[in-house]
């Protein structure tokens, strides 16, 4: 009896006991996959999985990795590093005031290259002209064909993939992106595939854009 008591005991110790503190940083980065130094430890994690000491690879670019770890997600980039017993991340807010004609311009990055971005919630996903993707490096000939409505009737265009979308603080990987052929759009687009991504709300004029954790 006394035995069994002892062996009770022995796991409800190992069950509340805290798991040891990981040291990570990142080795190296690449689209869907990161290199990581996890205690000292080389790990090699694709997109979707889980290292032998419990971090997950939730997506990685060139420019940083998204990592899981005990149900919290960090974002950290190249050669930097992380402790597990960070404290919990703060949402990320943007403000962004109204313009000309009461729109609203940001500025904000595609793969990390500055751009200047019109906030349209009328806009299935983020949207560029030929011209602005030729000059972002977009691989556009590897799209998806598709057709899209224009203020000058249908046009042709491409649906691709974008690695990463960044207004501010505020960073959404693996964005949908239309690509039309022609002058249209002049602005670059940010449309639903990032808003609808974010908590956004506008209060007094000025539109708030707050990344989810």
């Amino acid at each position: 009896m006394k035995k069994s008591w002892l062996i009770i005991f022995s796991l409800l110790v190992c069950a509340v006991m805290p798991v040891a503190a990981l040291d990570i940083s990142v080795q190296g980065l690449y689209r869907g996959g990161a290199i990581l130094i996890i205690d000292g430890k080389q790990r090699v994690l694709k997109e979707g999985k889980r290292s032998p000491e419990g971090v997950l690879l939730v997506s990685a670019d060139a420019n940083q990795a998204v990592l899981d770890i005990d149900g919290t997600q960090q974002t950290v980039a190249l050669s930097k590093s992380i402790s597990t017993s960070f404290k919990k991340a703060e949402k990320s807010v943007v403000r962004i005031a109204s313009g000309r004609g009461g729109h609203f311009f940001t500025p904000g990055r595609i793969n990390g290259q500055a751009v200047s971005f019109l906030v349209d919630t009328g806009a299935t996903s983020v949207a560029m002209n030929l011209n602005q993707a030729k000059r972002l490096g977009i691989n556009y000939r590897a799209g998806r064909s598709i057709s899209v409505t224009t203020a000058n009737g249908v046009a042709e265009a491409k649906l691709v993939m974008l690695d990463s979308v960044r207004i501010g603080d505020v960073v959404v990987n693996n964005v949908e992106a239309s690509i039309t052929y022609g002058d249209f759009p002049r602005e670059i687009l940010l449309g639903n595939s990032f808003l609808s991504r974010v908590d956004l709300r506008r209060e007094a004029g000025v539109l708030i854009l707050e990344s989810h954790l």
